[in-house]
């Protein structure tokens, strides 16, 4: 299983844009990804009701997490786009 504890980048947290700009990311990875909060429980990254519920802030840290085939290339551009609250991966099409 892969792990990243990254903290988020975007000031107001995982929530509306951000959420959004991070679910398409995750869903676009392919590879399944969870994502937990501070003291939560994991849920599918690719999920925006589930991430929302999340109810993360900026500067709160997250930990990213998969067990397939890829999952550190994916676990990596997801971390760097929420560290660095960016609207877009790099690269991104």
């Amino acid at each position: 299983m892969a792990e990243r504890r990254v903290t988020v980048g975007w000031p107001e947290g995982l929530h509306a844009r951000p959420a959004a700009v991070f679910v398409r990311a995750a869903a676009s990875s392919g590879v399944p990804v969870t994502v937990a909060g501070p003291g939560g429980e994991p849920v599918n990254a690719a999920s925006v009701l589930s991430v929302l519920g999340l109810g993360v802030e900026g500067g709160q840290e997250i930990v990213l997490a998969s067990g397939a085939d890829g999952a550190d290339a994916a676990l990596d551009r997801l971390a760097k786009l929420v560290s660095e609250g960016l609207d877009e991966l790099p690269g991104a099409v």
